[in-house]
């Protein structure tokens, strides 16, 4: 018969080393995801001048939607106004916010000057959650910090917020979108963000 201590030190082994295999198998599946969407920001960005907003777009449109739970982050941001909304009006939100989303990047990652991505750690906070840092490099100025919250939906791990030196980007747009929707209704929440995204393809 096996002594008791090793029986509880054999247990204990492979309890850790059980959870952590698996915490390194979420960790690296997350953090796959999003190194794969900076990817294809810096191919983008590297094409330049070679890609006009349209070419950017077509790009971008299905790395966030691969990438981005566009549908959590949509509710996310409108927060208790989600449930005042009809199944088409949430609908609608979904498809404006999420072309708003894709429209943003083919806006703002349009030139290259050597910059890069650097992943520094990625760290799982809850079961479902894990939330991965990483820094732009700029080579003529101050890195900038850029961290992913990513959430598990079904066997997938999806970016629902960016925090962008410290800034969230899902506590920006929810006190924006909430504001909107609270003084003047739904309609006008979709021609502001229909009014970002002409801005941003012009």
């Amino acid at each position: 018969m096996m002594p008791i201590r090793k029986v509880i030190m054999m247990f204990f082994l492979f309890c850790f080393t059980s959870t952590g295999f698996a915490e390194d198998a979420e960790t690296a599946a997350a953090t796959k995801v999003v190194t794969d969407f900076q990817a294809v920001i810096l191919n983008v960005m590297q094409q330049g001048d070679k890609l006009d907003f349209e070419q950017r777009f077509a790009i971008f449109k299905p790395a966030v939607i691969k990438s981005h739970d566009l549908t959590k982050i949509t509710r996310i941001v409108v927060s208790k106004e989600w449930k005042t909304l009809t199944t088409e009006q949430k609908k609608e939100l979904i498809r404006k916010f999420s072309t708003l989303s894709i429209a943003s990047y083919a806006h703002y990652f349009n030139s290259f000057s050597g910059q890069s991505f650097k992943v520094v750690s990625a760290k799982q906070l809850s079961p479902g959650q894990i939330y991965v840092h990483t820094f732009l490099v700029l080579p003529d100025d101050k890195d900038v910090s850029m961290d992913y919250l990513l959430k598990k939906t079904g066997d997938d791990w999806r970016i629902i917020n960016i925090i962008t030196q410290g800034v969230s980007d899902l506590a920006l747009k929810r006190s924006e979108y909430v504001a909107v929707i609270q003084r003047s209704g739904f309609d006008a929440l979709l021609t502001e963000l229909s009014a970002k995204i002409e801005k941003f393809s012009n």
